[in-house]
């Protein structure tokens, strides 16, 4: 990483602002203060209340493989709750400062190593190879963990996969060229971005077409028809969770995470990733709904909200969460806003989107007041776009290609400790130029935010780190 020295600096309503450097802008750091992270939607009424708060409680819930009252964990897997990777700055954020992942390897007597990808200061990781030994496409997720050693997995005996040669633990590059890494997205107004029409972002994305065009950006990536938005093969609607947009829905995104992350499987993914013998403990699948559920107290029946599947809790709890609020204006990042806008960060990272009218969950006859009819600041088009070989992890999913990823949404930004897909870097700078690389979409609009001042570059990051 670059290395920064600081000549003046003052904190305004928890916003650090940096001043510039004779080498150029600094990042100055994860925001203090509060930004409203993980609190629910306001408005919702007393049934979405208790559901998020249910979903809450799941949402942090340590799996066992057996013995426990949440069973099914592995046999192999990355995480043991979901809180783990969505933890900064508030449950439902992304990878805290200190990686708690490395507890995992030996927990319960595990018989597992740390991988040399995982950094006690660094991101949570989760490892894919690009290709398998005989050289076809893989892409998929390889746990890093095993269960094998666990006092609740007796007689269980799986290998780790064999990662290759190490790089460099911080940045994870430079090691075993098979390997390609992600960190978790945050999960903060994830169902008002569900709660956003195609119309929409077909809109947003036809508009300013040719402003587009002149800085390099194409508009239309991740495209199973030439010129259109990724659409599901299905259905034909537009896909828009992940980093590759890959996923249509929070509760596909629910399900699958349970089931690759923690090894658990559900209505949705209702196989077991691995069958090897004597790991297998539970039937399948592991999470499904509870038709007699237990939960009430003093003898009294079971709250309704002990009904639904874990998976479907965790896709209520994510669709009721608010999104992370701004810190206050300075007059820093109030000129940072307008030259984001006018370099062209703006035209990926769209401002604002506005929801349709949505319901937060099937039980509902009214659409939800929260979710309903709102603007969405969220600073992404929804789209995945070509960031370049630099940027590039060898991975393609449905129509987004080895070096497409969706446009990630920044609100929250000013709080979170990694950037760019595998969390090479804490240095909103470097994620930046990062950005510029061969045959990437933004290469223009990373020379134009090169050829400002540098104070100028100073009020854009100010600006990011505001979000």
């Amino acid at each position: 990483m670059h290395s920064f020295r600081w000549m003046t600096g003052i904190i305004i309503s928890g916003l650090a602002i940096a001043a510039t450097t004779a080498k150029g802008p600094v990042d100055p750091g994860v925001r203090q203060g509060t930004s409203n992270a993980g609190q629910p939607l306001p408005g919702l009424t007393a049934d979405e209340m208790a559901f998020f708060q249910d979903g809450l409680a799941r949402f942090q819930e340590v799996e066992v493989v057996t013995g426990g009252t949440n069973n099914g964990l592995g046999p192999r897997f990355n995480g043991n709750q979901c809180a783990l990777c969505h933890m900064q700055p508030a449950i439902g954020g992304s990878s805290p400062q200190m990686n708690p992942s490395l507890g995992l390897a030996t927990l319960q007597g595990a018989k597992n190593t740390v991988p040399w990808f995982l950094y006690a200061k660094g991101p949570i990781r989760e490892a894919r190879f690009k290709k398998n030994p005989d050289g076809t496409v893989d892409g998929g997720v390889h746990a890093i963990f095993t269960i094998t050693g666990r006092t609740d997995a007796t007689g269980c005996d799986l290998a780790q996969p064999d990662f290759g040669h190490p790089g460099n633990p911080i940045t994870g590059l430079g090691g075993n060229p098979n390997l390609s890494f992600r960190i978790a997205t945050p999960v903060f107004g994830l169902g008002l971005i569900e709660s956003i029409p195609d119309s929409a972002i077909l809109a947003n994305n036809a508009e300013d077409s040719d402003s587009k065009r002149r800085a390099g950006i194409s508009g239309h990536p991740n495209a199973h028809i030439s010129g259109v938005a990724n659409h599901s093969a299905n259905d034909g609607t537009i896909t828009r969770f992940g980093w590759k947009a890959q996923n249509k829905s929070l509760l596909i995104f629910a399900g699958e995470a349970y089931n690759v992350e923690m090894g658990i499987t559900n209505e949705l993914f209702p196989q077991e990733r691995d069958y090897t013998q004597g790991c297998i403990y539970n039937a399948t699948p592991e999470d499904a709904l509870n038709f007699t559920p237990t939960g009430g107290q003093n003898g009294s029946p079971a709250p309704y909200t002990a009904v639904p599947s874990d998976i479907e809790v965790f896709a209520n709890f994510m669709r009721m969460l608010a999104p992370p609020s701004p810190a206050p204006d300075t007059d820093s990042t109030v000129r940072g806003h307008d030259l984001f806008s006018r370099i062209g960060c703006a035209y990926c990272h769209t401002p604002t989107l506005n929801t349709a009218k949505a319901i937060s969950s099937g039980g509902a006859k009214v659409p939800s007041a929260a979710l309903s009819n709102q603007p969405v600041h969220l600073y992404s088009d929804l789209l995945v776009h070509h960031m370049g070989k630099n940027l590039g992890d060898g991975i393609s999913q449905g129509g987004a290609g080895p070096d497409e990823f969706r446009t990630a949404p920044l609100w929250g930004v000013g709080q979170r400790y990694f950037f760019l897909h595998d969390g090479r870097t804490s240095n909103l700078v470097e994620a930046i130029y990062a950005h510029r690389s061969w045959h990437s979409e933004a290469n223009r609009v990373v020379d134009r935010f090169r050829r400002l001042k540098t104070s100028e570059q100073q009020d854009v990051i100010n600006f990011l780190r505001g979000l």
